[in-house]
């Protein structure tokens, strides 16, 4: 088929791949806010939000990046993207070149999120083989998977189907390309770049429908079935085991059935805690139209069997009168901080004593669920010579405020008066885990600025949470971008040039959001590898200019050998 290739790239989402072109006030002071080294340059651009967007992270403002667009004539420059399996020793020498080279920043590359089919096999298995060629051509260190539960353990407990996923990881090691593997124990769609709905467990949903204080719930009775309640974590809910066991178990079969591929091919564990994967409540969802950004969400604390802990929290207080309820007066999903009694800058509830004592448990119900997990994640993946990490939501809308309510509604008890990113950190480092970070390519004058949006200051106040706590940091962009100035801020974060970092320390690793269409654009694809390139020689001698005449020259070489593998897909 005269385009079979064109076809092929598109399949990576379902969708084609466009040839058409496209065109390109104050804020409170934060007392956690810490300041940078030294500071990029302000810049401002004309950008718009990108079509198409896909990703994990939390609903966070539009990101506005500039038009995608290639032209029909340049179908040959977005077949760089792809290589078959035919073997270049050309091709393999550069790879290896790029690899070795620098003390930089590996950047790892989101697969899409239903690269296993619900059939437990490989999603567009061609078009996936030549994409992490591709991803392995650029320089990339790796790629991110989501390993769902809601797939491999659906039919009942404890029988795992692993299908898909042995092909996959069999694949990635055949390219040579390490992963980072995310035991994603939330349901998928309902979030932002939710492209596909992958449930829980047939089995959990049943127990779910039979005892629905299972799901978060807010002050209205709505239920979220994105996540079990973490009120019942310990409690043997699903047919005889507790969640937190049912996780464990999981871990532990995964960890069973791929130990020949641990530590060499799976670098990485990431452990999910929450919706979308992430240590922590689901404050904010999208699905029906309940949230919309910059909303400041609701508390997630009305199961049965959250109550019952601030029940016994309030009575343990001396405050019996306080274990009843949470907050009644924070508002509705969508308000804003000053539409509220509880968030409200001047005499709100936030402030008050009964909101310190709420604030304090509802945030410590959530690093004890992290906690519980953790211990569990390490004993399993201890002598498996793989690092553990945790994704946490990077909130920042309403960050200028003195109650920073969306964060407090999602568990982070950070305010003006008290950081919140601290003692997450010190429950990772306790556990030798990762905290990784979102919304690191974003800039606070791209976002709102009537929402007091500052994405800048919250990534700044995240970095020297982790360096008091000598805890490795590792950032994800929160959107897809695909431009040079989203690339520049994440070089400019991942450096992590912050108050207290002495030892010039930088990000550990940045895993990029996502394998798709948009990628293997030509423009796009270009950018691309001189981006991997710029962040592996990070903390080289080299001068930028040598880098990017590199990264050019790297494309230039691998043209003719993906060109020449692609032609027998061109017809």
């Amino acid at each position: 088929m005269a385009l079979s290739m064109t076809h092929q790239i598109g399949a990576l989402s379902g969708t084609p791949v466009t040839t058409t072109e496209a065109s390109s006030s104050s804020v409170e002071s934060v007392s956690t806010s810490p300041m940078w080294k030294s500071p990029a340059a302000s810049l401002t651009c004309k950008i718009q939000k990108p079509e198409g967007m896909d990703g994990l992270s939390p609903p966070l403002s539009p990101c506005r990046s500039p038009g995608l667009g290639s032209s029909r004539a340049d179908l040959s420059m977005a077949c760089r993207a792809f290589a078959t399996e035919v073997e270049s020793p050309v091709l393999e020498h550069q790879v290896r070149g790029a690899h070795d080279k620098g003390t930089g920043v590996p950047v790892y590359v989101m697969m899409p999120l239903d690269s296993v089919t619900m059939n437990n096999s490989v999603n567009r298995k061609k078009a996936m083989n030549a994409s992490l060629q591709a991803l392995k051509s650029a320089g990339a260190e790796g790629v991110m998977m989501d390993v769902w539960w809601g797939l491999v353990e659906r039919e009942a407990p404890g029988a795992y189907n692993w299908g898909g996923y042995a092909e996959l990881l069999e694949m990635a090691k055949k390219h040579g390309l390490k992963v980072q593997a995310v035991m994603s124990f939330h349901r998928c769609g309902g979030n932002v770049g939710d492209s596909v709905t992958i449930p829980l467990p047939k089995w959990v949903v049943e127990e779910v429908e039979k005892d629905p204080d299972l799901a978060y719930t807010d002050q209205w009775g709505r239920r979220n079935c994105e996540y079990l309640s973490l009120g019942a974590d310990t409690l043997p809910v699903l047919k005889g085991r507790t969640p937190v066991q049912c996780y464990a178990d999981f871990m532990r079969a995964f960890r069973d059935n791929f130990k020949h591929l641990l530590g060499d091919t799976i670098v990485e564990i990431q452990v999910g805690m929450g919706p979308a994967g992430e240590l922590r409540y689901p404050s904010y969802p999208e699905s029906n139209g309940t949230w919309k950004f910059p909303g400041i969400g609701a508390f997630q604390c009305f199961d049965k069997y959250i109550l019952s802990g601030l029940k016994a929290a309030a009575e343990a207080a001396g405050k019996p009168e306080w274990g009843s309820t949470g907050p009644t007066d924070a508002g509705h999903y969508n308000n804003w901080p000053e539409d509220t009694p509880f968030f409200r800058k001047d005499g709100g509830g936030w402030n008050s004593t009964y909101g310190e004592f709420f604030l304090g448990w509802y945030s410590q119900m959530l690093l004890d669920h992290g906690e519980r997990i953790l211990t569990s994640a390490k004993s399993i993946f201890e002598e498996a010579g793989v690092k553990i990490s945790v994704k946490v939501a990077g909130i920042h809308w309403h960050y200028g405020t003195r109650s920073h309510a969306p964060e407090l509604t999602a568990g982070y008890y950070n305010t003006r008066f008290r950081d919140g990113y601290v003692p997450i950190a010190q429950m990772l480092a306790r556990h030798g885990a990762i905290f990784n970070f979102t919304c690191v390519e974003m800039r606070d004058h791209e976002q709102p600025q009537d929402a007091q949006c500052l994405p800048e200051k919250l990534v700044r106040q995240v970095a020297m949470a982790t360096q008091k706590t000598n805890v490795p940091l590792a950032g994800e962009n929160a959107l897809p971008r695909y431009d040079d100035y989203a690339h520049e801020q994440i070089l400019e974060a991942s450096s992590l040039n912050v108050e207290g970092n002495t030892e010039g320390n930088q990000m550990c690793a940045f895993t990029y959001l996502r394998m798709n269409p948009h990628l293997f654009q030509p423009d796009n694809w270009r950018r691309f590898v001189a981006f991997v390139k710029k962040m592996k020689e990070k903390g080289s001698h080299k001068c930028r200019e040598e880098v990017e005449r590199e990264a050019e020259h790297f494309v230039h070489v691998s043209t003719p050998l993906v060109q020449e593998a692609a032609v027998p897909l061109m017809h």
